[in-house]
């Protein structure tokens, strides 16, 4: 339960930190358009610290890290956050600085993206086959007693 609480905490500091950078980045270089980075607070928040903050209370109620896959669960979703995050800062970077890129960068970008989105998507099916296996397990061992 502590590195869950912890990871929660993690992500709550970093969503704050990439709020403020957003801010203070385009502002330092005059940038008022729309952008990728003013959604990672969000995205960080939001996908980390609140989705931990649930597996905590679910950890409680029903001992989700009990079963076998859980650091499989646990891993993959970092991973996958991690990259969406950091593909998200590096979209917003190129946009706010206007740089240059060729459509090969601009494709890898999106691309590697859209890998961190589809290993969270696999994270999550792990997440709910943990979760349904546990509300299982205790509501069998319940009905045998």
């Amino acid at each position: 339960m502590r590195k869950i609480a912890k990871l929660s905490f993690f992500y709550s500091m970093l969503g704050m930190f990439l709020g403020v950078f957003y801010r203070e980045f385009t502002k330092l270089n005059d940038y008022t358009g729309e952008t990728v980075l003013s959604g990672l607070h969000t995205h960080v928040l939001v996908l980390g610290m609140f989705f931990f903050i649930i597996v905590l209370i679910l950890e409680k109620l029903f001992e989700l890290t009990k079963n076998k896959r859980f650091n499989g669960f646990f891993i993959t979703y970092n991973i996958g956050l991690v990259l969406t995050v950091v593909m998200m800062a590096v979209r917003g970077y190129v946009e706010v600085l206007k740089l240059d890129i060729s459509t090969m960068i601009d494709s890898s970008i999106s691309g590697i993206a859209g890998l961190g989105h589809i290993i969270m998507a696999i994270a999550y099916v792990l997440f709910f086959l943990i979760l349904l296996n546990r509300i299982n397990d205790l509501y069998s061992s319940k009905s045998k007693q």
